[in-house]
């Protein structure tokens, strides 16, 4: 792709590292507003990535919060350095395709913790894609301040030389509602998350939370097996299901309301022996905060209080990779028929 010759001399620079993405603001419903006015994207459950090319063709592929994926993910490196130009910055999310048709969030996480080599072997047998759907800068120009919309046919006119089954892919969008919903009430069977909605006219900002997430959510019954907070004011629970007889953690609440907490404190019974989960959770406990490195000191209970809560489809192996929102309590429900689910939502 031609390069004009006022940008040359402006490419032949750096590009800085880390860039700041463009952030989303959570919504419950679709926003209103006359047709074109929104893009509407699914929202992928995979990284979030920015894939930069200097003007030397250099590549720095980079994760949300800035952290370098070259070496986690070395096809989505190469794809980028053989099929972009030079000056580029492409905004996206790295995603792994399950053999049975699903989003495999879990395959992301084992080569996220795996040295370089085994990186690079795991890289050969669970390949990713790299699902473009902003451009930043493209052959040194910085494009930022165009609408999305101008944007997005720079974007489209970029993949039209790229091959379509490669580690590169461009994201679905559409302008359509109606084709939206269908795809808001639809591709979670595959576990996309829900959409990403963006002003069709609007620039883009770095860090700034100018988009929206509608996330699908369902709601399902979890056994309480800890708390954490005081026995009067519990500030969140950790879940529980039985699976195959074994009681395992499955997640966490959010922050509880002081209604919510006022109305499921009396319920909780402290345990004293018998209890299957350690006294203190570890760094990397289920739901727990991304980055979080400290142990977590929490008060068990007897699990015999089932809640009902609102989930997302962001689960792994049965467990809710997101903290979910406490609803109410199920005092109706026997905590033994509470078992593990699939992972899809239905």
């Amino acid at each position: 792709m031609a390069m004009p010759s006022d940008q040359r001399e402006h490419a032949r620079t750096r590009l800085r590292t880390p860039i700041e993405p463009m952030l989303a603001t959570s919504v419950d419903s679709f926003p209103p507003g006359r047709p074109g006015t929104w893009a509407f994207e699914p929202k992928l459950d995979g990284f979030r990535a920015l894939a930069i090319i200097d003007s030397d063709r250099g590549v720095h592929v980079q994760s949300r919060r800035g952290a370098r994926l070259n070496e986690t993910f070395p096809e989505v490196t190469w794809a980028a350095f053989e099929h972009l130009p030079a000056g580029s910055v492409l905004d996206g999310e790295i995603v792994r395709w399950s053999p049975s048709g699903r989003l495999d969030f879990s395959s992301l996480h084992r080569r996220n913790v795996a040295g370089h080599r085994r990186a690079a072997a795991l890289a050969r047998v669970e390949p990713v894609h790299f699902a473009a759907f902003d451009l930043l800068r493209l052959c040194g120009r910085d494009v930022t301040g165009l609408p999305l919309s101008e944007r997005r046919a720079l974007l489209e006119t970029l993949f039209a030389s790229i091959p379509a089954a490669g580690v590169l892919a461009l994201g679905m969008q559409t302008l359509d509602e109606a084709e939206a919903r269908a795809w808001f009430d639809s591709l979670h069977t595959v576990g996309v998350e829900g959409l990403v909605i963006k002003p069709a006219r609007s620039t883009y900002d770095g860090g700034a939370r100018g988009w929206l997430k509608l996330k699908r959510r369902a709601s399902a019954d979890a056994v309480v097996g800890g708390f954490v907070g005081s026995p009067r004011r519990p500030s969140g629970l950790l879940l529980g299901r039985y699976d195959a007889g074994r009681f395992r953690m499955v997640g966490r609440t959010t922050q509880l309301s002081a209604q919510a907490a006022a109305e499921v404190a009396p319920l909780l019974t402290p345990a004293h022996d018998g209890h299957p989960w350690p006294a203190t959770l570890p760094p990397g406990w289920v739901s727990s905060p991304y980055g979080q490195r400290e142990p977590l000191d929490y008060t068990r209970v007897r699990p015999d209080l089932v809640v009902e809560i609102l989930i997302d489809t962001a689960t792994d192996a049965g467990r809710h990779r997101h903290p979910v929102r406490y609803l109410r309590p199920r005092t109706d429900v026997d905590p033994a028929h509470v078992v593990a689910q699939p992972d899809a939502m239905v």
